[in-house]
């Protein structure tokens, strides 16, 4: 037995190795010690401390994963701002940037250091007398999340930083840079969650974002998640004569000496000439690093010249971040496939030889539809280039048609359905005599529109019901547990469980923990939203914002079946086409008073050409599903369930909002809301969201990586606005009501 004494000594000499060992390890990627050396020291650790709790501290290493899961993230106020970047995408505008400091700079010398652009999640962290207290993420700039316990589980964040006789730790410091997940660690983590029928994450950031959300610090531990820290918010040195970092090249090399992990490779430029050979080299080398990377961090060097040089509202005037063009790669063609949804239509998928491209393994992409095949002169065999620009699906933009062998075939959509053997076919667009470019199997009990229709109405946008994913509802298909997604309300909680989701040779059973949460989440559905179940519903032409739009007209899922508001937009429809004027107008007239159009922006527009919340197209879509069979068959099985979604809650609420009635485009990735947040705080103010661009957008809502909307709303004169505008807006809307 040791004494406390001996204790607390073995202690202090086992947190110094193992700290040793995790700063070689991982930040210097040089371990000094095997796997097994390492663990028996931990262990040893572990037993110490267990034996005498007292010694126990927060930067012990045996911290990095403790406490119960939170309920909840308390806020965290920055002492500065933490500002984004604005962006650039040519060359011109970079020489732009350089000139608009050198005019802010009159006859100084700028000199430059170039960054790799992460692409992971913003975050500080505070040390406080050397002791890691406070993480958090950017959230709007102004505040964030307390995610302390989520960052102390990544090994490369010291606890304790690293000082010795020559140099003291700060009294205080708030660090600040980016946690990332690592290519090779996003690649297995997403291959386990397939094997555990769990959806696979879509980019690396998203899954370091998700992992970062989590409340319970050890499911964090288990991500590859890393950081790379190149800021600092506030710095408190305790000796005035330590001489405090003066520029970026010297904040790099001080952080590194406290044991922080640093860019792997930064470019030190005193010329534009330099400056966009920099850029040029980081291109060239950014796919083997082991983040992913959109981009080049510009920033001038000197934090004097910095200060001079001054912010904006929202972005450093000394630093941009410059984009490079939309990853794009060759590979083959192997084969063209044809998927069936929820709706029946066909989709042709490209089969390809699979190819690493902005930070996953593509090997499939959707090809949309024969005539846009047909309109790229695509055919089986070619090389095409597919490009995936940030969290964009995958898309073959063409054929390489100078590698083509004379081998190629052409192809031709099937004249039957590849699940259910049933004919497929053109319908009707709206009634009129124009087709749709989708080819549909019409038969309703075809098995892959029903696996379809059960994994749809299981999804978090629709009814959110825990664990049943895609591999699970086609499972329940094909063992006739559920013939249709209303099936899941009755199927006996024991069934479920015994589920075998692998084979009979190799069985693999759903199990009664993963049954029970389905339970639990069908039980929270009933009382969901009626906008919530028209969108589970999968009637075709309703997706999520025509659910909401119509769910704040009608007060309940029976009153759609014969909803005047949607005959009165096919009679509208009608008259218009018919050229009608006057009774055009008298219909437009009456749908603008009902709250269900709005005048047209057109100048000098007439009342027949009023914006109706619903089109036509859709309209008819619900109207002809509720008097069909399988309608009618849904609304008598919800009424023996019990269950009665209702709307017309909110439409009265919303009306006097800033944003009733204006039309929102989503672009890139907002700090703290996902699309989906966002999309539901613009519907509960009762503003629509769209995925396109127009001269009808009212405003686009722009994160990081935004892509080409950004370019079109600016090409319109479409307001941009960011999280923070975002958010400041329906604060003052809120103050004012």
């Amino acid at each position: 037995m040791m004494t406390q004494t001996e204790a607390r000594i073995r202690h202090a000499r086992l947190v110094e190795e193992i700290r040793r060992h995790d700063h070689a390890y991982y930040v210097e990627a040089k371990p000094l010690i095997s796997d097994g050396d390492y663990d028996r020291l931990y262990r040893e650790l572990l037993d110490l401390e267990k034996e005498f709790p007292d010694l126990t501290k927060p930067d012990s290493p045996s911290q990095r994963v403790g406490g119960a899961p939170l309920s909840e993230f308390k806020s965290v106020r920055h002492d500065a701002p933490m500002m984004s970047l604005d962006n650039t995408y040519s060359q011109e505008e970079l020489r732009d940037f350089v000139n608009r400091v050198q005019k802010l700079l009159p006859g100084e010398t700028l000199e430059w250091v170039v960054e790799p652009k992460v692409d992971g999640v913003a975050v500080s962290l505070r040390y406080e007398s050397g002791v890691f207290t406070v993480g958090a993420t950017r959230g709007d700039g102004t505040a964030g999340d307390d995610i302390t316990a989520n960052l102390k589980t990544i090994r490369s964040i010291p606890l304790r930083l690293k000082s010795d006789q020559r140099q003291s730790a700060p009294s205080l410091v708030e660090v600040r840079g980016e946690v990332y997940m690592t290519r090779a660690g996003f690649e297995k983590l997403n291959a386990e969650r397939k094997a555990a029928d769990e959806k696979p994450f879509a980019n690396p950031r998203n899954a370091a974002a998700g992992s970062l959300k989590q409340l319970d610090p050890k499911i964090v531990a288990k991500r590859p998640l890393d950081v790379v820290l190149y800021g600092v918010g506030q710095l408190e040195n305790p000796k005035p004569e330590i001489r405090n970092p003066k520029s970026q090249v010297e904040l790099l090399g001080w952080l590194r000496s406290f044991g922080f992990k640093t860019p792997e490779r930064t470019w030190f430029c005193h010329s534009e000439d330099q400056l966009f050979a920099a850029t040029a080299d980081l291109d060239k080398i950014r796919k083997n690093l082991p983040y992913e990377t959109d981009g080049a961090v510009i920033k001038l060097n000197s934090f004097a010249q910095r200060e001079r040089a001054g912010f904006t509202a929202k972005a450093p005037r000394w630093s941009i971040a410059y984009k490079y063009a939309a990853e794009q790669a060759e590979t083959k063609l192997k084969a063209i496939t044809v998927q069936v949804g929820r709706t029946g239509v066909l989709t042709p998928v490209a089969e390809l030889e699979p190819i690493f491209l902005a930070g996953s393994t593509i090997s499939r992409a959707t090809l949309h539809n024969a005539e846009q095949i047909r309109a790229k002169d695509i055919r089986i065999g070619d090389t095409v280039v597919i490009q995936k620009a940030g969290e964009v699906i995958p898309e073959v933009l063409g054929a390489v048609k100078e590698k083509r062998t004379g081998k190629e075939k052409l192809f031709v959509m099937p004249k039957q359905c590849p699940a259910c053997g049933g004919a497929v076919v053109k319908e009707k667009i709206a009634g009129g005599q124009k087709e749709e470019a989708a080819w549909r199997c019409k038969n309703l009990n075809c098995p892959a529109q029903k696996t379809c229709r059960v994994a749809f109405f299981a999804q978090r946008r629709a009814l959110d019901i825990e664990a049943l994913g895609g591999i699970v509802a086609d499972k329940l298909v094909e063992r006739g547990l559920v013939d249709d997604p209303l099936d899941l309300f009755t199927l006996p909680e024991e069934k479920l469980a015994a589920l075998n989701l692998g084979t009979d040779e190799e069985p693999r059973v759903f199990g009664a923990k993963n049954a029970a949460k389905v339970k639990e989440a069908l039980a929270r559905s009933r009382t969901l939203p009626l906008a919530r179940w028209l969108f589970a519903l999968a009637i075709s032409e309703v997706g999520e914002q025509t659910a909401y739009d119509l769910a704040q007209f009608h007060e309940a899922l029976e009153d759609l079946a014969h909803s005047k508001l949607l005959r009165d937009v096919l009679e509208l429809h009608r008259l218009r086409e018919e050229k009608r004027k006057d009774e055009a107008d008298a219909a437009g007239r009456r749908l603008i008073k009902s709250g269900f159009a709005q005048s047209s922006k057109k100048k000098d527009a007439a009342p027949r050409d009023a914006v109706v919340v619903v089109g036509p197209v859709a309209a008819q879509a619900v109207l002809d599903w509720f008097a069909s069979a399988a309608g009618r068959d849904v609304l008598a099985r919800l009424k023996e369930l019990g269950i009665s979604p209702s709307g017309a809650t909110e439409a009265a609420a919303s009306t006097s909002h800033p944003f009733a009635g204006k039309t929102f485009v989503l672009t890139g990735t907002l700090p703290t809301l996902s699309r989906d947040e966002a999309s539901e705080l613009i519907r509960k103010a009762g503003g629509n969201v769209v995925g396109s661009v127009s001269k009808n957008t009212d405003y686009v809502l722009a994160g990081e990586s935004p892509g080409s909307k950004l370019d079109k709303a600016k090409e319109l004169g479409i307001p941009v606005i960011d999280e923070a505008q975002f958010r400041a807006m329906l604060d003052a809307a809120h103050t004012l009501g």
